[in-house]
């Protein structure tokens, strides 16, 4: 097999084989093997969409089954078993014993289009148009989405996309030093009569931001949030479709905050990988008419089918537990690294089992990105600048693979660091 076919073929609009320029076969966990049979370890996690890893067993034996006693693939939104299994298992394991009382509505196949949908559905539920964001959002990049995302490189002037859509600064947007809280800024917008800021119909926003560069919102500023949209009438709409699905060592990112959002979005590994978008919402937001937001692709049952077998995994807190504990060994590594590298290297955060190396020395990130390839192991950056090296890998990596990727990070790091000094003298 040649790569040059994907150059001659594919849109100029291809990325991520830009970074990792292999062509990939198989895959269990969290190791990819490429054609030649060369391992990587994966601390990429299909942006998100593969919490559950690659091919879980509990996800393998379940479509098997299912595609064996020809199950129905797509029924757009009519009832089928396994969207039935899909709605049951999720009432019951996650929303339920959480408290949460939400309709779900299934949109398809992707993230943006719950994000679309979100905003659509709030926009009608208020009778508002304006929709407030977030500095270094990222939300999509159909155009309702790409509104209220925040980096310029995924904007045109003529997309026509800012319209109805105010940005505000996100959690620690500014120097703490400052003293400067942006959600008391907010307020002060809000409740200003002559800011010139009109009441929106919602507040998007993402509770730790990770193609923005790994920014967690503290648990003081999301509550702030929640009152601020409860005391003035503003839908709260929480983005969890990268940091959510157990992403944090919660099901929901935002749970640490015991706030209710009125409407959630949900996709990349709800779906285990397999294309599935679903909006939440409390049962008072559910304006629709019957049929006036619709969508082939909604009805995706072998996504339901997958979601559905790895419910099982959150019928206990074994689970949480584990990520939470293997977030903490990326944690440790990752500031033994800023320890080591203090000059390259300039903060470390995150929370569970999404972290970030970020640095402000140009092009850094990206070098060592390159330099863990070469040796094994897939990682990519993020923030405006690729100025954060970022970790999200499936939340079921081994022990074993864990410590293998540190073992190439350092090797990486170490490398990066050395070409850099050379090109420095």
């Amino acid at each position: 097999m040649d790569i040059a076919l994907f150059e001659q073929y594919e849109s100029n609009v291809r990325g991520y084989i830009r970074s990792f320029p292999k062509i990939f076969d198989t895959a269990t966990s969290a190791t990819i093997v490429d054609v030649d049979g060369v391992r990587y370890i994966d601390f990429f996690g299909g942006a998100g969409s593969l919490n559950y890893g690659h091919n879980h067993p509990l996800v393998n034996q379940a479509l098997i089954n299912y595609i064996q006693r020809n199950g129905i693939s797509n029924a757009l939104d009519k009832a089928t078993v396994a969207k039935h299994d899909f709605i049951e298992s999720f009432q019951n394991t996650i929303l339920k014993p959480r408290g949460m009382d939400y309709k779900i509505q299934f949109v398809g196949p992707t993230g943006t289009n719950g994000v679309e949908t979100a905003l659509k559905l709030a926009r009608k539920k208020k009778q508002r148009s304006n929709v407030i964001a977030f500095t270094n959002a990222y939300h999509g990049h159909t155009l309702g989405a790409l509104a209220v995302t925040g980096n310029e490189f995924y904007h045109d002037d003529y997309y026509g996309v800012p319209l109805n859509v105010t940005k505000m600064p996100f959690d620690n947007y500014f120097d703490n030093d400052k003293g400067m809280d942006s959600m008391d800024m907010l307020r002060h917008y809000m409740e200003d009569n002559s800011s010139g800021y009109d009441l929106p119909a919602a507040i998007i926003v993402e509770s730790i931001q990770g193609e923005g560069g790994i920014n967690v919102a503290s648990v003081k500023w999301l509550q702030k949030l929640d009152k601020l949209c409860k005391d003035l009438d503003i839908l709260l709409i929480m983005d969890d479709i990268q940091v959510g699905n157990g992403r944090t060592g919660d099901f929901f990112s935002f749970e640490r905050a015991g706030i209710k959002p009125d409407i959630i979005t949900l996709s990349k590994s709800i779906g285990t990988g397999l294309p599935m978008s679903i909006v939440l919402m409390k049962p008072e937001v559910d304006v629709w008419e019957p049929g006036e937001h619709t969508g082939t692709f909604r009805g995706n049952s072998h996504a339901f089918v997958a979601g559905t077998a790895v419910m099982e995994l959150w019928k206990n807190d074994d689970f949480s537990h584990s990520i939470r504990a293997k977030g903490k060994q990326v944690e440790e590594t990752f500031k033994s690294l800023q320890k080591e590298f203090p000059k390259y290297i300039t903060d470390v955060r995150g929370l569970g089992m999404i972290w970030g190396l970020e640095s402000l020395v140009e092009g850094f990130c990206n070098e060592v990105s390159y330099q863990a390839f070469q040796r094994g192991l897939i990682m990519e950056t993020a923030g405006a600048d690729d100025q954060v090296l970022k970790f999200l890998a499936p939340l079921v990596i081994s022990e074993t693979e864990l410590e293998e990727g540190f073992a190439i990070l350092r090797e990486a790091v170490a490398a990066a660091v050395e070409k850099l000094e050379k090109e420095k003298a």
